[in-house]
């Protein structure tokens, strides 16, 4: 492999006419023309250098039969995990999966049962919902709690429902508010999930995109107890963005809930990866340390400059800098607009497409989720849209 010397993040690549769902539907999701994508969350960046050489180096070869799911790369992962996150695991607890969301929702449908309480932290990623009620779970809330932009877990709530729940979906990072879980705040959710003997759904899938002066901890790292009772899902789809690879793993330390997860994605014929999504997840990490070390910053400066120009220009508009992803979660209960006139205001108005924070929850009334993971230029065109549409409502 090339070794990746330097990477200029702010290099703009056209990705309208590519089959993008974030930029070819916009201007359909927005009902607005020439719409700037800021929402679903992909970066606009190109992955490692490694990871489009094993890639080419793959499509070269030029036969495409059926992979070996001996070749998923976990033996890359399971180092990364040591390396990055100190967690000791090994390839065989690792399951494949399409996708974190298959995950989620394969897990819910299999270790729970219709009618069980399943527990999320709202406001929260909009699919944590629909994998409990679309299988027909009963959804337990436990709201976190903002204080001064800040967001932090109500525990005493939490374990009050614990006991009557048999599932929770951890967020960790958590996405859309940009919590990093500290130490403390990650044993005493374990402490309560190993009394009541809850499962744990961990989506870690945000791990390695966390801020200088925070560092992410897998849940499941912590003790062997609250070990045997989780199922952490990663990926290298938002770290090195290759979503549409559409490969993913589920770490599942405990053989019993490993083997009953194994058989119900089994049955729907969904463990087997793509010849690229194994060659791509290997290559990344094994490869792309020195990528993300270069990455992570820019990210932080994106956050930066877009916390000082919202703070000088748009006031009304409040953003807490993330310690984790690239996601800012946008307070703009000041503006005053319901969440569909806020939606229009960003989308048809500013021509900036955002995530309504309604659909994260009744807690996200008020608040947009806005993707940073885009060059500065566009970031700046954003955030001048913004502010041009901010002044010409006079707010």
């Amino acid at each position: 492999m090339t070794a990746l010397t330097k990477i200029n993040f702010g290099t703009e690549i056209n990705r309208r006419n590519s089959g993008s769902l974030k930029w070819d539907d916009a201007d359909l999701l927005y009902s607005a023309k020439d719409v700037l994508p800021l929402w679903v969350a992909d970066t606009d960046f190109p992955p490692p250098a490694a990871v489009l050489e094993a890639l080419q180096a793959r499509v070269a070869h030029g036969v495409f039969g059926y992979p070996s799911p001996r070749f998923l790369g976990f033996e890359a992962l399971s180092e990364w995990l040591k390396q990055r996150h100190g967690w000791e695991t090994k390839p065989e607890w690792m399951v494949n999966s399409p996708g974190v969301c298959t995950a989620l929702a394969v897990a819910v449908q299999t270790l729970t049962n219709p009618g069980d309480k399943v527990i999320i932290q709202p406001p929260v990623y909009p699919p944590f919902f629909s994998s409990v009620l679309q299988n027909g779970r009963t959804v337990l809330e436990n709201p976190l709690i903002a204080e001064n932009g800040h967001y932090r877990m109500d525990f005493e709530d939490l374990a009050r429902k614990a006991s009557d729940a048999k599932m929770l979906i951890l967020c960790s990072p958590h996405n859309p508010v940009g919590r990093v879980w500290g130490a403390a705040e990650l044993k005493k959710l374990a402490e309560i999930a190993v009394t009541h003997n809850l499962i744990i759904l961990s989506d870690e899938i945000h791990g390695d995109l966390v801020y200088s002066g925070h560092r992410h901890i897998p849940l499941a790292s912590l003790n062997p107890e609250i070990e045997s009772l989780t199922l952490t899902c990663v990926a290298p789809s938002k770290t090195f963005n290759t979503a549409g690879l559409y490969t993913s793993a589920v770490v599942i330390p405990d053989k019993g809930l490993r083997q009953k997860f194994y058989e119900a994605i089994s049955t729907l014929s969904i463990t087997k990866s793509t010849v690229f999504g194994s060659v791509a997840m290997e290559a990344a990490y094994k490869h792309g340390g020195p990528w993300l070390d270069e990455l992570l910053p820019f990210l932080a400066a994106n956050a930066a400059y877009l916390a000082e120009r919202f703070s000088k220009e748009t006031p009304k508009i409040e953003i807490a800098l993330p310690e984790g992803t690239f996601l800012a979660w946008l307070d703009c209960r000041e503006l005053g607009l319901g969440d569909q006139a806020l939606a229009d205001f960003f989308g048809k108005e500013a021509r900036v497409g955002l995530n309504n924070g309604a659909t994260f929850g009744a807690q996200g009334s008020g608040f947009m989720r806005l993707n940073f993971g885009c060059t500065r230029a566009t970031l700046k065109e954003a955030v001048d849209r913004i502010v041009g549409a901010y002044r010409a409502r006079g707010f």
